[in-house]
């Protein structure tokens, strides 16, 4: 059994470093402008941003909780999809997408929401890292909306692995300062609607989890825009 057969849909692992702090405007967790067009500072007041639509909601898992400060919102768009395989694996795609803006509001780049969701070793928990490492590094959270939609699955034959595609729009998602709570406040470009593939792979330890294995994120997609 090779479980590290891809689907059908080809999938290019991008390096994370290609997504480095250039704009929040793509799929990447970069600063979507260092100059403050507006600044504004956020309570800090903590609620648990809504969870994506989910197959798997009560299915015993020992999942991380993520909760996120008020002024973080992550919209996930239900997949249309009655395939229960394929929800859980588009649910648990869009966990890992919430685990590493989980891992960039604690400034930790090695966090465990996002280990849990992602294969061990594998290009999408490096890029993860990644992501999160960029923030740290220059003292940024976020702040805002991120909304993802029009996503879709495609499973393998064997249904041991899946790619879950999607649409993200990050017009109304910022970088905030950690040590001063400014938010830099940008107009909205065509960057900033991207699109994701996904390869996640079904656990081979717990029943029901999927856990990314590759990730290719593309920015200024035309095809996303709406």
């Amino acid at each position: 059994m090779n479980r590290r057969s891809l689907p059908v849909a080809a999938v290019t692992v991008m390096a994370a470093a290609s997504l480095l702090l250039a704009g929040c405007g793509s799929g990447g967790e970069g600063s979507k402008n260092d100059k403050i067009a507006g600044a504004d500072t956020g309570d800090e007041e903590t609620s648990s941003t809504p969870p994506a639509p989910s197959a798997s909601t009560g299915d015993g898992i020992d999942r991380p909780e993520m909760p996120f400060p008020k002024d973080v919102k992550l919209d996930f768009e239900a997949p249309g999809t009655s395939d229960p395989l394929q929800a859980a694996a588009a649910n648990d795609a869009f966990n890992f997408v919430r685990a590493i803006r989980y891992g960039i509001v604690k400034q930790d780049p090695d966090n465990a929401a996002y280990k849990f969701y992602s294969e061990v070793q594998s290009p999408a928990q490096a890029y993860a890292k990644e992501q999160i490492q960029q923030r740290v590094d220059r003292k940024l959270t976020i702040a805002g909306t991120m909304r993802f939609y029009e996503t879709k699955v495609q499973l393998t034959k064997n249904e041991e692995s899946a790619t879950v595609s999607f649409c993200s729009d990050t017009s109304s998602y910022y970088s905030k300062e950690v040590e001063t709570g400014r938010v830099h406040r940008t107009e909205g470009t065509a960057r900033d609607y991207g699109h994701w593939q996904v390869v996640m792979r079904s656990s081979e330890h717990t029943k029901g989890l999927w856990r990314a294995d590759l990730i290719e994120v593309r920015e200024n997609v035309r095809e996303c825009q709406r």
